[in-house]
């Protein structure tokens, strides 16, 4: 079972977040455009269970989802499984065609600019994302895939080391969905 082990911050700067990023010897990605549409579950009410459903796309590639409750009040650790689907923009409609057939109901589509990277910190994989989110604003994103259980904490304390680093304080743990919501409200 894989663990995301994730903190998120606000920034009213992207710019000196990458070369803070930079400095530390991230290796930057190629910038993707994500269109992350999110479902609830026709039973239980996944704002109130603390999950998500969601269907990713980026470009042509498409991907399914499902992240468990938080489990810690600090980062957004919690567990993600994540499938490839067909790729293509019909079979993204028909994987939603499917799940509304099922009694999902979609909650609502967050779009947003990315520009992945990754760096080596503390001895740990991190992968790092600089995210503008359409209608919710800008943020760094800090994650590592935890294997096991027993990786959560060695994890979470080199995301806080590396967060101070790079001067990161403003910590958002919403979702860009909880995000969204809250603004459209």
């Amino acid at each position: 079972m894989a663990w995301e082990v994730e903190q998120k911050f606000a920034v009213s700067d992207l710019a000196s977040i990458r070369r803070a990023l930079e400095a530390a010897g991230v290796v930057w990605e190629q910038p993707i455009s994500q269109s992350d549409q999110y479902w609830n579950h026709p039973a239980r009410d996944f704002a109130q269970t603390d999950e998500a459903l969601r269907v990713r796309q980026v470009g042509e590639q498409n991907w399914l989802t499902y992240k468990g409750p938080r489990i810690d009040a600090t980062t957004k650790t919690r567990q993600e499984i994540e499938t490839p689907l067909s790729d293509g923009a019909q079979p993204f409609e028909e994987f939603g065609q499917i799940l509304a057939a099922l009694g999902f109901r979609p909650v609502a589509t967050v779009r947003k600019s990315r520009v992945p990277g990754h760096l080596t910190w503390e001895g740990q994989s991190v992968h790092v994302a600089l995210d503008s989110v359409d209608s919710v604003g800008k943020f760094a994103e800090l994650e590592i895939v935890a294997s096991d259980a027993g990786a959560i904490e060695p994890a979470r304390n080199c995301l806080l080391s590396l967060a101070r680093l790079l001067g990161l304080t403003q910590v958002e743990r919403r979702s860009y969905l909880e995000l969204l919501l809250a603004s459209s409200s």
